[in-house]
């Protein structure tokens, strides 16, 4: 547990903050850091308290020993919940939620948690930190280009409302059928040509049982995958760069509409011009949310 004192307000007394890792501290801690420090965010965040930790600690990636509590006495304060993994070969600490009490803001803990954020990382020998930020959200990031983070991507948001005008014809000697996960990360060592966002990666997508995949093969070789929650929530779409423009991509979706039968398409992805002209092309529509992901290398 470390202390730091600071003047919450001005021309008051002294209060003494402290702070701790989260595997110290009662599951409703952390809870109620979360629920207060995201009562008014720009979007909205009311969660039960199992799904809460069922979805930040579960596919999010998050870990109870890589996050940090603030507390003023007894009272939850600020949160900063990180987890760690080799992403895109490289370890890698995130940020997977992070929030300080309305009325605390301002007074040096935000500061404060991402200092030990970073020495958690140095601890467990990561050589990036990273999260992500909503576009627009310019307290967050100036803050967050204060504590040394840099933009690299963008992550963009698109949508389908009338999936079933999707239509995939071939065009090369192909056949599309369902896979598993194993199938699925069978390709993880052949895409090199895109950044894959934490949220769509296979360690994520591996974590949700009613999940969808399909492949497609050209002479019983695996060329494309598509990955997609019943819903309607593709989470990975790729094909093997030489058969790309012909038709696999549509109609793997095309697949899992028919099959599937979702009232909406939604998927999000960062700078692929690849991506970005199939969307189009099959028709999405730009969301109004888009994110940027920010890097700090150490």
């Amino acid at each position: 547990m470390e202390r730091w004192k600071f003047n919450l307000h001005k021309n008051e007394a002294i209060n003494l903050i402290t702070y701790k890792r989260c595997t110290e501290v009662k599951e409703e801690a952390i809870f109620q850091a979360f629920q207060i420090g995201f009562s008014d965010y720009m979007i909205k965040m009311d969660l039960p308290k199992d799904v809460f930790f069922r979805h930040f600690f579960g596919p999010e990636g998050n870990r109870l020993e890589y996050s940090v509590i603030a507390f003023d006495g007894d009272k939850p304060v600020g949160l900063n919940m990180g987890g760690i993994k080799e992403y895109e070969g490289v370890k890698t600490l995130r940020c997977g939620g992070f929030c300080v009490h309305p009325d605390y803001r301002g007074t040096g803990i935000s500061g404060k948690l991402f200092e030990l954020h970073k020495e958690i990382a140095l601890e467990n020998h990561c050589k990036q930190l990273f999260l992500e930020v909503i576009a627009g959200n310019d307290r967050a990031i100036n803050f967050y280009k204060k504590q040394g983070y840099e933009k690299v991507y963008d992550l963009i948001y698109y949508s389908h409302s009338n999936p079933t005008e999707i239509r995939g014809t071939l065009d090369i000697d192909a056949t599309i059928e369902r896979i598993d996960m194993d199938g699925l990360r069978s390709l993880g060592g052949q895409i090199r040509d895109i950044h894959i966002n934490w949220q769509n990666d296979m360690d994520y997508i591996g974590h949700f049982a009613d999940q969808v995949h399909y492949g497609a093969f050209h002479d019983n070789k695996l060329i494309g995958a598509l990955s997609i929650h019943p819903k309607g929530k593709i989470s990975f779409l790729w094909v093997e760069p030489r058969y790309r423009h012909k038709g696999i991509g549509r109609t793997l979706v095309s697949r899992a509409v028919e099959e599937l039968q979702p009232q909406k398409l939604s998927v999000n992805f960062p700078n692929n011009a690849n991506l970005l002209g199939f969307a189009k092309r099959l028709n999405f529509s730009l969301d109004p949310i888009s994110q940027y992901e920010m890097y700090i290398t150490l």
